[in-house]
């Protein structure tokens, strides 16, 4: 079974909306480039990848509606893309991929031209992540052993990329292949896309599977019923420091308390060499009533003050492989980072 996170069609972007799964499968179809923005800021599309796919289809229909005045088209659009690099911080893919499609225009003849050179470049990109997935998920397929019982957090499987997934895309190429695994899906607190999403492509892939709340891996651990975590990232910064939903860290430490392999599953166009190490990530916290209230409902006192960090930093050492595209990285990570960046181009 098959579902796509957006896709282009009719000059209109459409979305598959995360917020309403996994009770209803709705698609937005978004004509203006401030409605992808939005999107991207409520979670309606989300995952390092598709955020990058979907802001490089915002550019496009920005450079659309400024096409008809060419003597503002460039400062217009300029200001847009910069509105849209910020619609989530923390993802690194998000700002690659605006800065890509505005790279391919600038040689372009003109406002018409531009903007057909960014929607090619947009589409370009949405093409080359289906591949990019494909090849991470199964190089980190071949890896991991028949019967294994991986802990994965939040989502990382076809919802959040334009292909199979990363970390989630890893454990599907395995079960397709013959492998026999079961998934623990933590909740992934505040917003649950555990429980929501990464439980409702596990169902629709037929892979046995428990939910567990966030708080019970270590006990899993301690049980020995792990064998391995495998998660994704939001960006690796040159060192291989992680940026990953927040929980991520609490796992790396009780994965390494308890000699449970941790890997971090990202294409190479999450590794970031502009940004050293994982104290210049920008972490972005959100609004206090995703943790005050679930479903719309209240589950603390009116009034209380909650901290909402988006997510958090796993520092290298306690990440013992890198799934990418061209392979597994190990220990040390920031040359052979480098290398696979600049031999890739990305």
């Amino acid at each position: 079974m098959t579902w796509r996170s957006l896709f282009w069609e009719d000059d209109s972007l459409h979305l598959l909306d995360q917020t309403q799964l996994p009770h209803r499968a709705h698609t937005l179809r978004l004509r203006d480039w401030t409605e992808v923005v939005q999107a991207i800021r409520e979670l309606k599309v989300r995952g390092a990848p598709a955020i990058g796919a979907a802001g490089a289809y915002a550019v496009a229909l920005a450079a659309r509606s400024f096409v008809q005045d060419p003597a503002t088209f460039w400062p217009r659009l300029r200001e847009a893309a910069a509105a849209i690099r910020t619609a989530r911080p923390t993802a690194v893919n998000l700002s690659w991929a605006v800065d890509r499609v505005l790279r391919a225009a600038e040689a372009a003849p003109d406002a018409h031209g531009a903007a057909a050179q960014i929607l090619a470049e947009a589409h370009r990109i949405a093409e080359e992540d289906e591949r990019t997935c494909r090849a991470l998920a199964e190089a980190g397929a071949r890896e991991l052993r028949d019967g294994e019982r991986v802990l994965t957090l939040c989502n990382t499987g076809s919802l959040a990329t334009l292909g199979v997934g990363t970390a989630l895309g890893i454990l599907r190429v395995a079960w397709e292949s013959g492998k026999r695994l079961h998934v623990y899906a933590c909740e992934t607190r505040p917003l649950l896309q555990g429980s929501r999403l990464t439980a409702w492509e596990l169902q629709q892939l037929g892979i046995p599977f428990h939910v567990v709340v966030d708080s019970a891996a270590g006990w899993l651990m301690a049980r020995g019923l792990v064998d391995r975590v495998v998660v994704g990232a939001d960006r690796v910064a040159a060192n291989g420091d992680v940026a990953n939903k927040v929980g991520t860290y609490t796992l790396a430490v009780l994965a390494r308390r308890h000699d449970v392999p941790f890997w971090v599953a990202a294409p190479l166009s999450t590794v970031d060499l502009g940004t050293p190490s994982g104290e210049a990530i920008p972490v972005e916290e959100r609004a206090a009533h995703e943790v005050t209230h679930l479903a719309g409902a209240p589950v603390a006192p009116e009034g209380a003050p909650a901290l909402n960090f988006a997510f958090d930093i796993t520092p290298a050492e306690l990440v013992d492989a890198l799934v990418t595209e061209a392979g597994l990285v190990r220990p040390p990570f920031g040359p052979a980072l480098r290398a696979l960046k600049e031999g890739a181009r990305v």
